[in-house]
C-alpha cells in the first residue's frame, strides 16, 4: 500500500503490509510441506529434506555473526547474539544445530554425514549462500527485515510437530525438539526484529526496502523446497546431491510414511 503523496505508511499499515507478504509468500504454502505434514513423503524424501535443510540451519549462526560484525551499537549486539547461542548452543549443551542432527539420527542418517554438507543440492546451497550474503552486505534495516519470516514460523512449526507425530514412527519429543524449541525462540526473536523494523522504517523508501527484503527471504525458503520437489519427488536428483542409501546409519532404519 502506498499513499498518493509518498508519505510512509502508518505503523499499523506497514505491519499489515509485512503480514500480507507472509500470507501470500511464506513457504507453508509450498506443496512439499503439505506432502511432508500429511504423511505422504517416502522415507527417502524425508531424509532428503533433513539433508538439505541442514544447509540452512548450519548457516543461520554464520549469517547472524556476519550481521553482528557490522553493528556498532553494543546493546543491539547484546540482543542479537542470543540468536547465535540459540543455534550453536554452549560448549557442552546443544543448540538448534545439535537438535537438527538429532533429527537426522532419528530418520536413520549418520549425523556426521549430514553435518559435512556433502549431499546438499546445488540449488539449496546457492539459495542459502545468497541469504548469508544479503545479511552481510545489505543495510542493517534490510538484514533485520529479512529475518521477519520468523513472524510466520510458529504456525508452521506447530503444524509440523502435529503432522510428523501423527504420520511417522521416527517422530518423538527428542527428534522434534528443534521445532518445539523454536516455538518459543522464534516469538522472542520476532518481537525484537519487528519492533526494530517498524521503528526504523520511517520513510516510504525504507518501508519499500524492508518489504523487498522480506520478499527476498520468502523466495530463499521457497526455492529450497522447489529444489527438493524437483530432485526427490519428481526424481531429478542433481549430480553430487544425496542419493537414497548414502549416509545411513548401520543398520539403516525405515520410516513409517507413504511410499
Amino acid at each position: 500500500m502506498k499513499l498518493a503523496d509518498n508519505r510512509p505508511l502508518s505503523r499499523a499499515e506497514f505491519h499489515e503490509r509485512l503480514r500480507r507478504i507472509g500470507a501470500e509468500r511464506y513457504h507453508d504454502r509450498h506443496p512439499f510441506h503439505a506432502r511432508l505434514h500429511g504423511g505422504e513423503c517416502s522415507p527417502d524424501e524425508v531424509r532428503a529434506w533433513v539433508v538439505n535443510r541442514w544447509q540452512y540451519q548450519s548457516r543461520i549462526p554464520m549469517k547472524d555473526a556476519a550481521f553482528m560484525s557490522r553493528i556498532e551499537d553494543p546493546q543491539l549486539r547484546r540482543v542479537w547474539r542470543s540468536r547465535i547461542e540459540d543455534h550453536d548452543g554452549g560448549v557442552d549443551e546443544g543448540g538448534g544445530i545439535r537438535r537438527w542432527l538429532a533429527l537426522a539420527r532419528a530418520v536413520g542418517l549418520d549425523p556426521d554425514y549430514v553435518a559435512s554438507g556433502v549431499g546438499v543440492m546445488p540449488a539449496t546451497r546457492f539459495a542459502v549462500d545468497a541469504y548469508v550474503r544479503f545479511v552481510r552486505d545489505m543495510p542493517l534495516l534490510d538484514a533485520v527485515a529479512a529475518s521477519l519470516t520468523e513472524m510466520f514460523a510458529p504456525k508452521i512449526h506447530a503444524e509440523r510437530i502435529e503432522g510428523l507425530l501423527k504420520h511417522y514412527d521416527f517422530a518423538d519429543e527428542t527428534s522434534l525438539s528443534y521445532f518445539r524449541q523454536r516455538l518459543t525462540e522464534a516469538r522472542k526473536d520476532v518481537e525484537f526484529g519487528l519492533t526494530y523494523v517498524l521503528d526504523h522504517a520511517d520513510t516510504l523508501e525504507k518501508q519499500d526496502a524492508a518489504a523487498a527484503a522480506l520478499v527476498f527471504k520468502t523466495d530463499v525458503l521457497w526455492a529450497q523446497l522447489d529444489a527438493l520437489w524437483h530432485g526427490y519427488v519428481e526424481g531429478n536428483i542433481p549430480p553430487g546431491a544425496w542419493r537414497p542409501g548414502e549416509g545411513l546409519l548401520a543398520p539403516s532404519r525405515e520410516l513409517a510414511g507413504a511410499g
